[in-house]
């Protein structure tokens, strides 16, 4: 069995009782957003049925919701798949993320809001000491999570989460994950130095050159090599 898939079984928990295709969604898409799952990687029925203790019609439904969030691929006959994203996804995903984190660092966070915003921000700093850069994508995944519950929106926080997700699948593209990650942690720290120092209109400008930086580096990534 896939190591990622065999992990699944700690997550049976979270189903409680009553399991439905909403909470394995949540499962499985909490997991593409961790990376454990990769772009064109095959996901076994049998497997991730058996990992979380569920029906394959309730995976099945789960898939179905998962496709139309675009993150997975029905191939008729072949099975489902982790799909991965295209240069004009990209695009797009940074077109939503500019209209929501933007309006997002506009707003004064709470003082809880702000922790958890720290501590993405330490968690991607603790795993790059570690030269662990799937973790640090993980913590950058959690930074924008977290900037975007600044509107105090549940319907766009979920929307962020599913969008997020997404963008998750394109980090795989990139062949150095240090080298496209690492500028990030010490960005992510001076995003939220200005979040936390009440300066909204300099952080939506700050945050406005960050995420074109990132598109740029990522969209660069499809383009063949010469």
């Amino acid at each position: 069995m896939n190591p990622a898939v065999a992990d699944l079984a700690r997550d049976r928990s979270r189903l409680g009782r009553s399991s439905t295709a909403e909470r394995v969604a949540d499962i499985l898409r909490d997991r593409i957003s961790e990376g454990f799952f990769r772009p064109g990687q095959r996901l076994s029925e049998e497997s991730i049925s058996e990992a979380l203790g569920v029906s394959r019609n309730t995976l099945r439904e789960a898939f179905r919701l998962l496709g139309h969030e675009r993150l997975l691929d029905h191939r008729l006959n072949r099975g489902v798949f982790v799909r991965l994203p295209s240069a004009e996804d990209v695009a797009d995903l940074y077109r939503v993320r500019r209209v929501l984190e933007g309006a997002a660092v506009r707003r004064t966070p709470t003082p809880r809001q702000l922790a958890v915003i720290k501590e993405a921000v330490l968690d991607a700093e603790r795993a790059a000491a570690l030269d662990d850069w799937q973790g640090v994508g993980t913590a950058n995944i959690r930074f924008h999570q977290a900037i975007a519950t600044l509107n105090g929106s549940p319907r766009l926080d979920e929307a962020v989460r599913q969008l997020l997700a997404e963008l998750r699948l394109v980090f795989h593209v990139m062949e150095n994950p240090r080298a496209f990650h690492e500028p990030f942690v010490e960005r992510n720290r001076a995003l939220l130095a200005l979040i936390e120092s009440g300066r909204p209109d300099e952080a939506a400008a700050y945050l406005d050159d960050y995420l074109d930086h990132a598109e740029h580096l990522l969209i660069r990534a499809y383009e063949p090599n010469p």
